[in-house]
């Protein structure tokens, strides 16, 4: 067993060789769920930063869509890709674990390792336990968590052998430290996001590699309006959903508040990201008060 202190001087090698993407020119950056929301929006915040983006996601036109922004400026909407490499798009499930061995392999052989990984692709369940099927549940946890398992093993591996260091943002929400009936489902897989970073980031930071969580509150993404609303009628998942619409149309941010917050992170290493004051209130409410919040849990949201 290594001592302390030679354990001690790991971490701090590890770190001076991370502080590197202070300065993300030329950085090669993957983004899943790219399409839309929070991922394009990195995507497009990585390339003005002068990153090299690879935007992947199961909708490829979006992912198209996505690169078209970054790589013609001039069009409407359009980004600036500072650095010359652009962005490229692939299309990717990222509960399929063979499917993302081979992206990642593709990656490497077409781009190089990635110096950045955005895990951001994910769905929302919303309803009550009881109703939710045991396939939903597992879909969520197969595409939230498992995916996020999934993209860290593949491009850690490369990073580790790289010897380079590199950083790894996974996308979690408030909702893995705040605990809500009827978000059963998504809270737990966002949960476990959470902590799989907390504990990537314990044992990688001797190679250099600095991992971030993020969780942001609501944000105006297709996140709420494409969640799956499960109850046991139709008229029950429609009132489900419309209080859910109107809660998110009150008090959402925008998806480039959150990419510019993910990449400020990548840029000083932090561990915890949390976006809007919502997400903050949640956090310091769930450690001073945990209480108040388990009380607060049993109302739904409205």
């Amino acid at each position: 067993m290594p001592s302390r202190y030679a354990q001690i001087r790991r971490w701090r090698a590890g770190t001076a060789i991370r502080a590197r993407l202070h300065d993300l020119t030329g950085t090669l950056v993957v983004v899943t769920g790219g399409a839309s929301g929070i991922g394009r929006a990195s995507a497009r915040a990585f390339s003005a930063a002068g990153a090299i983006v690879v935007v992947a996601d199961k909708d490829l036109d979006g992912a198209l869509e996505t690169v078209h922004l970054i790589d013609n400026p001039d069009s409407a909407g359009g980004s600036t890709a500072v650095f010359g490499g652009g962005a490229h798009a692939y299309e990717l499930d990222v509960a399929d674990e063979a499917q993302v061995r081979e992206f990642a392999k593709t990656v490497r052989s077409r781009h190089g390792i990635p110096d950045v990984l955005v895990n951001n692709a994910g769905f929302g369940v919303i309803g009550a336990f009881v109703d939710t099927p045991q396939s939903v549940f597992e879909d969520v946890m197969n595409t939230n968590f498992w995916g996020a398992v999934y993209g860290c093993r593949s491009f850690t591996t490369q990073m580790v052998e790289r010897g380079t260091g590199g950083h790894i943002v996974n996308v979690s929400s408030a909702a893995a430290f705040m605990t809500q009936r009827n978000l059963t489902a998504y809270s737990t897989s966002k949960a476990a996001v959470f902590m799989l970073s907390e504990c990537l980031r314990a044992e990688l930071i001797e190679h250099g590699i600095g991992v971030t969580v993020v969780c942001p509150d609501l944000v105006n993404t297709n996140l709420t309006r494409n969640s799956e609303y499960v109850a046991p009628s139709r008229e029950k998942r429609a009132a489900r959903r419309e209080r859910a619409l109107s809660l998110h149309r009150r008090l959402h941010v925008e998806p480039e508040r959150v990419a510019d917050a993910i990449v400020s992170a990548v840029r000083h290493n932090r561990p915890i990201v949390t976006v809007a004051p919502g997400a903050k209130a949640r956090k310091w409410l769930s450690r001073l008060a945990p209480r108040v919040v388990r009380v607060g849990s049993r109302f739904d949201l409205d």
